[in-house]
């Protein structure tokens, strides 16, 4: 076996090394890895909040968000007039946790200001919000209801047979003009819950069918023991 050296290689490994630093000081940075940390609990946090737990100026947050982002390890979304910041992917978040423990030290957990009645449920608009939407939300992702396709959701079979299960016609719900449904980043849990028409037509149903009741004139919604048992997706 010849012991003349490959240059593409030594090429290859040598970008791939470049890149690891790359990512190793985007975190080694105490400022960033403060940031970072705070999401693993998988919420979604404001530039100001994020740079409040960094204990520096948003402006100077401003550059170190640029930084994660450029090495792909956090990802923005716009929702009105704020941007939101997460972890990128699994991935990262695994990478976090695995320091943490070589760190000795654990991840401070998200705890929302929201009054608890509204952080439970509430609407949203015309679609639910609160912890019960989340939970709904995700049933419907982990059950493939849901099938998410550049930035919006797309019904499959099963979700169709899902609702026409419980008495919904999605070929109704998809005549409306307006988006069929999308993430809406939920701002007490800091995680998605359904919007769009679908989300509108959920909450609606869940009403009609007592499973979530009005809380006088608030925006509160309170779950019902019916609506525990139907939206338990065991």
């Amino acid at each position: 076996m010849s012991d003349t050296a490959h240059p593409a290689a030594d090429a290859d490994a040598d970008a791939v090394d470049s890149q690891l630093a790359a990512v190793a000081a985007a975190i080694g940075d105490p400022a960033r890895a403060r940031m970072l940390c705070s999401l693993l609990d998988g919420c979604a946090r404001t530039a100001t909040e994020l740079a409040a737990v960094a204990d520096i100026g948003t402006s100077t947050a401003s550059s170190h968000f640029t930084r994660l982002r450029e090495q792909g390890l956090v990802a923005q979304t716009t929702q009105g007039k704020h941007r939101y910041y997460r972890l990128a992917n699994a991935d990262v978040g695994a990478a976090l946790e695995a320091l943490l423990v070589v760190a000795g030290v654990r991840a401070t957990p998200f705890k929302p200001r929201t009054p608890p009645d509204l952080c439970e449920a509430r609407t949203c608009y015309k679609h639910m919000a609160g912890a019960v939407a989340v939970r709904v939300h995700d049933a419907f992702l982990a059950q493939g209801y849901l099938r998410s396709r550049a930035g919006q959701y797309v019904l499959t079979t099963a979700g169709k047979d899902y609702l026409r299960g419980i008495g919904l016609d999605a070929d109704s719900i998809h005549k409306t003009r307006r988006s069929f449904a999308h993430p809406c980043l939920d701002w007490s849990a800091r995680r998605p819950h359904i919007g769009g028409a679908l989300g509108d037509a959920l909450l609606a149903h869940f009403i009609a069918r007592k499973w979530v009741e009005r809380q006088g004139d608030s925006r509160a919604l309170r779950l019902t023991r019916s609506g525990e048992k139907a939206l338990a997706f065991d």
